[in-house]
């Protein structure tokens, strides 16, 4: 079972090393046994591919958050727009042309962008203007060698990943070029399979020292005006999964962090945890309620979210339970909070607070005759006989029973009239017909106004 776990070499040293104990059948058996189990259940390598489709992205975004302010909208899709670009980018350096124009037809495919280069006096002209997560250059080439251009990459871009193309004869050379910082290399004839399985292992590699550095973004604003609606809409734009873990009231920083195994039922923290539950590594995870957060002798939560929402630190993310770095830096953060100022200082100068100031009238007379309604008829099983809700009778409901700048309150009256509807049809069948519900039938079944 750990074999075929695709764990990192790292971590499958550690799950051997367990089992090797396990072996020896000693006092702590289950306690190991279920270490083990848990690091082959975690998706180490697994992850959802993003559906960067924009024009498909925009539609989600504006049917899913009507009403939200267009700079709202905007900003979100800023936010995704910036992950259609960021393609691994790829210098491809090679005096053959049909070799050239093959590998960057392969490595489009793989999702790469490609930047080709027929020499390598080219190639160290475009490592000055451009830089690359990976370089693939023959090694013989006329002024500027293979070697030359390992050379230029690695003094300007020590993190660079370098593949040398080599002949059957330069393979030696090619070892050489191993010994001073390039990756890999790839023999002549070039056979696809390889160029593929070598690249992702160069950008693996590449990508787990590589810093993310996007804003955390935060929706700031007060109960029922969006926020993890839109987080759930931004997931499903992406083709990611969604979970949202509540930090309201959380105090004892063992929940984030996990408890060490040293300790009777001793458990991961709720971030492993929920990308387990899940099954893939990039997720879209809310963090709700995070101006909520309490502080006592248990420790400080605030401090852990540092480490977690930092782009610079959380691809290294230890978790007490776990006691092995695990790469957060594909997990995409969303965090919310009623009233930003209560969020401490250094936690918020990690996040991008996007203000959610409310719904004028219109807008929430739009957003219940064209969601609220129809979700409430579905769910009080009206829809033989879907009562028919009036433009004005939402805006009675709004103007005299709600008081408030999200819709929360306003889908609950909508679900009161509903379930009184429903009452009648179970009790009177001859009252199966469709209602007209107009601004009188709403003080019938809401009475007198309170506002």
């Amino acid at each position: 079972m750990i074999a075929p776990a695709e764990m990192p070499s790292h971590v499958q040293q550690i799950a051997n090393k367990e089992l090797e104990m396990l072996s020896k059948i000693s006092a702590e058996y289950t306690t190991g046994l279920a270490y083990i189990d848990y690091l082959i259940s975690l998706p180490w390598n697994k992850k959802t591919e993003d559906k960067l489709d924009l024009d498909r992205v925009e539609k989600v975004v504006n049917e899913g958050l009507y009403g939200l302010r267009d700079t709202i909208k905007k900003r979100v899709l800023e936010y995704l727009d910036v992950k259609t670009l960021k393609k691994p980018r790829i210098l491809v350096v090679d005096d053959e042309n049909i070799a050239l124009r093959n590998l960057e037809r392969v490595l489009i495919k793989e999702g790469c962008a490609v930047v080709t280069a027929n020499s390598g006096v080219e190639a160290v002209e475009k490592l000055e203007t451009s830089a690359f997560d990976v370089v693939m250059t023959d090694l013989k080439m006329e002024k500027i060698t293979g070697m030359d251009v390992l050379k230029k990459t690695k003094s300007k871009y020590p993190d660079a990943e370098v593949i040398m193309i080599t002949g059957y004869a330069s393979v030696d050379t090619a070892v050489e070029a191993i010994r001073k910082g390039a990756v890999n290399y790839i023999e002549k004839p070039i056979k696809f399979d390889e160029v593929r399985s070598t690249v992702k292992q160069a950008l693996g590699k590449k990508l787990t020292t590589r810093t993310i550095k996007e804003s955390v973004l935060c929706f700031a604003g007060p109960s029922g005006t969006g926020k993890t609606a839109l987080g759930k809409v931004i997931a499903e734009a992406l083709g990611r999964k969604f979970a949202r873990i509540s930090l309201g009231g959380m105090k004892d920083e063992a929940e984030i962090r996990g408890r060490r195994r040293t300790y009777a039922g001793a458990m991961p923290g709720r971030i492993i945890e929920e990308i387990r539950r899940i099954g893939f590594a990039n997720p879209v995870l809310m963090l709700d309620e995070v101006d909520k957060i309490g502080q006592d002798f248990k420790g400080d939560p605030v401090s852990v979210l540092l480490e977690v929402l930092d782009p610079k630190k959380n691809h290294g993310f230890i978790d007490h339970y776990l006691d092995v770095p695990f790469n957060l830096s594909s997990v995409m953060f969303i965090v919310t909070a009623n009233i930003i100022e209560n969020v401490q200082e250094p936690l918020r100068d990690r996040m991008e607070v996007i203000e959610f100031s409310g719904y004028t009238e219109d807008e929430k007379k739009e957003i219940a005759l064209k969601y609220l309604v129809p979700r409430q008829i579905y769910e009080k099983g009206l829809s033989d006989y879907p009562p028919e809700f009036s433009a004005e009778a939402i805006s009675k409901i709004i103007q005299e029973h709600t008081r408030e700048v999200g819709i929360r309150n306003l889908e609950r009256q909508i679900a009161i009239i509903c379930r009184k509807i429903a009452d009648e049809y179970v009790h009177y069948d001859e009252m199966l017909q469709k209602i007209k519900l107009g601004p009188e039938m709403v003080r019938k079944y809401l009475g007198p106004r309170k506002y």
